[in-house]
């Protein structure tokens, strides 16, 4: 009698992840962490609460939307993990890098909109540049670009340098 294959529901990972994984994660997460924290800070000035709040509040915004980005950030570097399949981070590591990326881009469109356009919970100033057709703000666009990128080539760059593949 001939049996089928098993039918494979999941590309993550299906044994633990070995020290280069892990090495990468911290990587990723220590520069998301400082990154994040910098650039939620010098940002204030392009939101309405920066002119209304007071210190002690800004701190606390800060604060929490740093805890935001660093959830969001490590729930789309596990997307970008499950993309790259079962032999992360050795090989295709550039579909990890395109598809966490992507989605850090996508859910800040996606939560500038709910929280400016349609919950009203936070404000653009003036000072911020804001992109046509979606009326996102430029800056936390922008954040989840440069900040994740930069994040991503430090954690990559010691496997991308000994061999591995960015396919």
């Amino acid at each position: 009698m001939l049996t089928q294959p098993p039918i494979v529901i999941s590309r993550l990972p299906t044994r633990p992840m070995n020290q280069a994984g892990y090495a990468v994660l911290r990587r990723y997460l220590g520069v998301m962490a400082v990154g994040n924290l910098v650039w939620e800070t010098a940002q204030l000035p392009l939101y309405t609460l920066w002119w209304t709040s007071s210190p002690l509040y800004l701190a606390f915004v800060v604060l929490h939307c740093w805890i935001g980005d660093l959830v969001i950030g490590t729930i789309t570097m596990l997307v970008g993990i499950g993309a790259a399949g079962s032999s992360w981070p050795l090989i295709h590591v550039g579909r990890a890098m395109f598809v966490t990326l992507a989605a850090g881009v996508a859910y800040t469109a996606f939560s500038e909109w709910l929280n400016v356009t349609v919950r009203g919970t936070w404000a653009y100033s003036a000072a911020m540049p804001v992109l046509p057709v979606l009326g996102t703000g430029l800056s936390p666009l922008l954040q989840w670009l440069v900040v994740p990128g930069i994040a991503l080539l430090f954690a990559y760059r010691p496997i991308l340098s000994t061999g591995g593949t960015r396919r």
